[in-house]
């Protein structure tokens, strides 16, 4: 017979989904703001100016990201890999979160182009699709690292995950594929969708963490 549901794992659900929610719309009204030629855009400027004084020292490792972040390999890839290790380790509906996590992130972004339509730099080094805000290499970076984070609550995890979500944007704006502000919308959109698919997710991740955890507990239980 399947375990009831309590209050508490309620409680947890609702509130990421909320944080979730809130961060993307949060997204959305900096989008708004960027149309209407808001301050930002002098940020994103001064930015792209900044950022091309980096070119010959880090142009490899942008391009690095720039290939590991987007196209096939972090459509296919990244999430289907991360879902099979998951399994591995006797998590499956961690892996199934992963993969919906990353769909729903990706779709989201498309849905914010589509809607916003920005122009990206004119000086860009890289082929990207259409659409500059927001980014979808920084959204993808950031799906990974929050659900890193949920799902391995540990200070180193979230120290690589917020170092690799930084890398990741600011390699997209080094090579000129984004302004500024729109890695700032990636990185809201990316932590807001994993929240929300984590929150629906949140009964069966605890209950698989526990038994996860349990032939652990079991030897303390029998003294």
């Amino acid at each position: 017979m399947a375990a009831r549901v309590t209050d508490e794992e309620i409680s947890i659900g609702l509130r990421c989904a909320v944080v979730g929610v809130a961060l993307v719309l949060a997204a959305t009204l900096l989008g708004v703001l960027i149309a209407l030629e808001a301050d930002p855009i002098d940020v994103d400027v001064w930015w792209n100016g900044f950022v091309g004084l980096f070119a010959p020292v880090l142009s490899d490792i942008s391009l690095f990201m720039n290939f590991v972040g987007g196209g096939w390999f972090a459509t296919y890839v990244v999430p289907l890999a991360g879902a099979a290790l998951l399994v591995l380790i006797r998590r499956p509906w961690s892996g199934l979160m992963f993969v919906v996590a990353s769909a729903l992130s990706a779709a989201a972004v498309q849905v914010l182009k589509t809607i916003f339509g920005r122009a990206r730099p004119e000086d860009m080094l890289v082929i990207s699709d259409h659409g500059s805000f927001p980014s979808g290499h920084t959204a993808n970076a950031a799906t990974i690292a929050a659900l890193a984070v949920l799902l391995f609550p540990r200070v180193w995890v979230a120290i690589v995950g917020a170092a690799w979500t930084l890398l990741m944007a600011f390699s997209r704006t080094q090579v000129h594929a984004h302004w500024f502000s729109d890695t700032v919308g990636g990185t809201l959109v990316g932590i807001g969708m994993a929240l929300v698919v984590a929150g629906a997710f949140t009964v069966p991740l605890i209950r698989e963490r526990e038994r996860t955890l349990l032939p652990a507990r079991a030897p303390e239980d029998a003294e």
